[in-house]
């Protein structure tokens, strides 16, 4: 047998394996590296992690990937180079954390790279009729794999896109395998630049599953953050749009789109709520010298409201939940206090009340899909266009 298909079933066989999971969202803050222990697969899934960590991306990194992030039109070279540069990239900054983990890469089992989302493209956004859903994360697992000398795993959204959904959210498949609980609904909520929340049906009735987008969470804040304080990369625990005022005419006028009407689940992007869109909303409210502060503190409402709509659409105004919240808006009180304020009769924890810690799921939830193509066996999550099929995610990169 081939070398590589011989270290792959001997990874698939062992009774524990180590995977690093890797996340890079569209904050662009830097590379969430999470080093997961398993055992099992399915239902039956047990995770730990020993190792997590952060690594940001500098100011140049940021640029590089801006320059063709969620544009309509880009430099073919700087596109194609990229793909090559973060995979390598992303390969240094895993060798990194593992030495000061102390941890040899030969003790590692696979890599479930994400990748980075550069433009996502479901066919009710893109519009065109003859074309397919669509999405793309750059940060080529070939380069990752041979640097590293370790499996690598990749591209999970293609294959949910090929199977017939949209690419995203994909957090629901994790989510049902390492957070239900019998007897409890809950709600799973991650503030990214993209909000999304999973529901995990109580009766763990995988079919009642589902997970949608919402609409913002962090990404027009920290776009307009970075345009309106230079230098500055997010508002820091709230502090500039806690010092605004709401304007309730641009809040309704950002809330007036399509999207939010449509019926859940549902998928978006920064394709959609761009400065472009927020623009077009202060020129049809005349609100284009509204103060930075009170720009801020309406797209922290605007942020919450798309949350609190969502939950509402699916649930009726008034379902208590405890909602579990991760992603980097956690960390924003006056974002969390607003979200209150919009769903009163619910509960917010997070996710380390449930064992992982917020700031580490998502690159945990990729380790979970990673660790179910090499062991389990394929099951089928949710139900509609934003399912999971039953179908492996990820396609496998050998480092020889």
């Amino acid at each position: 047998m081939n070398a590589n298909l011989t270290r792959l079933v001997a990874a698939a066989q062992k009774p524990v394996r180590r995977i690093i999971g890797l996340m890079s969202g569209t904050s662009l803050d830097g590379l969430d590296v999470a080093l997961c222990r398993f055992a099992g697969h399915g239902a039956a899934t047990q995770v730990r992690v020993e190792h997590f960590a952060t690594v940001p991306y500098t100011e140049a990194i940021r640029h590089e990937i801006r320059r063709v992030f969620a544009q309509p039109q880009v430099e073919l070279q700087h596109l194609t180079l990229l793909h090559a540069w973060l995979g390598t990239l992303h390969a240094d900054l895993v060798l990194r954390c593992l030495d000061q983990w102390q941890v040899q890469p030969a003790e590692v089992d696979a890599i479930a790279s994400h990748g980075q989302t550069v433009f996502h493209a479901p066919q009710h956004q893109h519009g065109l009729a003859e074309w397919p859903n669509a999405t793309l994360q750059l940060g080529d697992a070939d380069h990752l794999a041979v640097r590293t000398g370790i499996l690598t795993l990749s591209d999970f959204r293609q294959k949910h896109v090929a199977a017939g959904g949209q690419g995203a959210p994909l957090a629901v498949y994790g989510d049902y395998l390492i957070f239900s609980q019998a007897g409890e609904d809950r709600l799973l909520l991650n503030l990214g630049g993209i909000a999304n929340f999973t529901y995990l049906a109580g009766s763990l009735d995988a079919a009642a599953v589902f997970s949608t987008d919402t609409g913002p969470g962090n990404t027009l804040l920290d776009a307009f953050v970075r345009e309106l304080y230079p230098g500055t990369q997010y508002d820091e625990n709230g502090a500039l749009a806690a010092q605004g005022w709401v304007h309730e005419g641009l809040l309704q006028a950002l809330l007036s789109h399509s999207f939010f009407r449509e019926p859940l689940p549902k998928t978006t992007g920064p394709e959609l709520f761009s400065k472009h869109y927020v623009r077009a909303a202060q020129r049809q409210t005349d609100t284009l010298s509204l103060p930075p502060t009170d720009l801020l503190a309406t797209l922290t409402a605007f942020s919450a409201a798309a949350v609190g709509r969502a939950v509402q659409q699916a649930f009726g105004p008034a379902r208590p939940f405890t909602i579990y919240a991760s992603g980097g808006g956690m960390h924003n009180p006056t974002l969390m206090e607003t979200l209150q304020r919009e769903l009163p009769h619910c509960r917010f924890a997070t996710t380390a009340d449930l064992g992982v810690a917020p700031d580490a799921k998502e690159a945990v939830l990729f380790a979970i899909l990673a660790n179910e193509t090499l062991v389990g066996n394929a099951l089928p999550i949710g139900n509609g266009i934003q399912a999971v099929p039953a179908v492996s995610l990820g396609k496998i990169s050998f480092p020889q």
